[in-house]
């Protein structure tokens, strides 16, 4: 029987399509396709073993000695786990790694079940080389960077836009000391494919928040990371009550929130307080020992009146951590680069405006990034 074959078509997650990922779950766990699931054809052990013989036998031994360990009640384990979620999704694809021989092994046993479903020609190698292609490509586009202090709410601008890239989105990290997320970080594998999704929506100009080019533990993507730099700006400015109200709801409200969906009330609440007095920490170097400590009193004060009903206590430590430490770094970034020219310098508001302004321009004259800076 000819097995059916799809080519490694980006238009396939545009689409949402599930996707049945085969490889062991350590490559699973070091970078998937989007809206991928783990159902292996060999677990890890497994796949360790078959590596052997492949190496010090030839393909031949290792494929019959993947026949052996994956036989029996093993085998039809699997097959019905693939067999369910076909049932659920009947238009998923199969892949591994570069299409070839799991993904194929995988074919045959569900045509053997009465499932024929095609495999991704070239597998997971060839559609990484599609997404980091439309990475690259996108450097091309023309880019508006959004700046501006800590808490003028530079991210749900981006999101207010139908153009906007959601960096930290894609890394799960809010791009500080205090911006981890309660749940792992994707690998960097995971974030540029999640921003490659991402862009397959986006076509046109592109509007993207100032960022380090470390985003947690993710890299933005060189050729991208060098269109950021030489894009124009625009900059956010905000009062201090305003960005403090802004800086509470992300670092407190929305955080405790995540925590206690995730953990509980109990748990949650422990180990909201374990990472923000954590992250405290990592500022010692940079803040000092006396102004860390009185931070941190006043950090714990915030916690115990926080737990008596009043939230806005966490001003008492955050107002001082924006103006005495990251208020200075970021003007100090500004000096560094006196050649970087603001398009525009105003309120939340009318940076949205003019976000959507220059996007609407860019795309009425199809203008280059260069003839658009």
């Amino acid at each position: 029987m000819s097995l059916p074959l799809v080519e490694p078509d980006l238009a396939l997650l545009r689409e949402g399509r599930v996707l049945i990922d085969v490889r062991a779950p350590v490559e699973f766990a070091q970078g998937a396709l989007p809206r991928a699931v783990n159902l292996p054809l060999m677990d890890d052990e497994e796949r360790r073993q078959v590596g052997i013989a492949y190496k010090t036998q030839g393909q031949d031994a290792a494929i019959a000695l993947g026949e052996r360990l994956v036989s029996g009640g093993i085998k039809a384990a699997r097959v019905a786990a693939w067999q369910r979620l076909l049932a659920a999704h009947p238009d998923a694809i199969l892949y591994c790694f570069r299409g070839g021989l799991r993904s194929q092994v995988a074919q045959q046993w569900l045509a053997d079940a009465g499932i024929l479903r095609p495999r991704i020609r070239g597998g997971w190698k060839a559609m990484r080389q599609a997404l980091c292609a439309r990475i690259d490509a996108a450097a091309e586009q023309p880019l508006l960077v959004v700046g501006g202090l800590t808490g003028c709410a530079k991210t749900p601008l981006i999101l207010a836009l139908d153009n906007g890239l959601d960096l930290e989105g894609c890394a799960r990290h809010k791009g500080s000391a205090f911006g981890r997320h309660p749940l792992p970080a994707p690998s960097q594998i995971d974030f540029e494919h999640a921003m490659g999704r991402r862009l397959l929506e986006l076509p046109g100009p592109l509007v993207v928040e100032d960022e380090s080019r470390r985003i947690g533990a993710a890299n933005i993507p060189l050729r991208f990371w060098e269109g950021m730099v030489s894009a124009p700006r625009i900059r956010i400015e905000m009062p201090l009550d305003w960005r403090l109200a802004q800086i509470r709801k992300d670092y407190i409200d929305d955080l405790w929130e995540i925590h206690r969906h995730q953990f509980g009330d109990w748990l949650g609440w422990a180990l909201m307080r374990k990472q923000l007095t954590t992250a405290l920490g990592r500022l010692r170097k940079r803040l000092g020992s006396e102004r860390l400590a009185r931070l941190r009193r006043l950090q714990s004060l915030a916690f115990r009146e926080h737990e008596r009903g009043n939230r806005q206590a966490h001003e008492a430590w955050l107002a001082p951590l924006l103006t005495e430490y990251y208020d200075p770094l970021y003007r100090h970034q500004l000096e560094k680069h006196p050649e970087r020219h603001f398009l525009h310098v105003g309120d939340w508001e009318s940076c949205l405006q003019v976000a959507r302004e220059w996007s609407a321009e860019v795309r009425q004259d199809g203008r280059s990034p260069r003839q658009s800076a």
